[in-house]
């Protein structure tokens, strides 16, 4: 599953993880930290949506 920042566009994809933070691939969107924050623009996770 991905999940698209709202703010700026970014995805994050749930089968990469995001490793710049420490997420390891295949860490589901519901299980990251909560105060992850979207790479590019710092949002918090309120701020993504599911990609359909």
């Amino acid at each position: 599953m991905k999940y698209i920042c709202q703010i700026c566009g970014w995805v994050y994809d749930e089968e990469q993880g995001a490793p710049e933070q420490g997420v390891a691939p295949g860490t589901k969107f519901e299980d990251l930290p909560e105060d992850f924050a979207c790479e590019l623009c710092g949002v918090g996770k309120e701020n993504f949506a599911k990609e359909e």
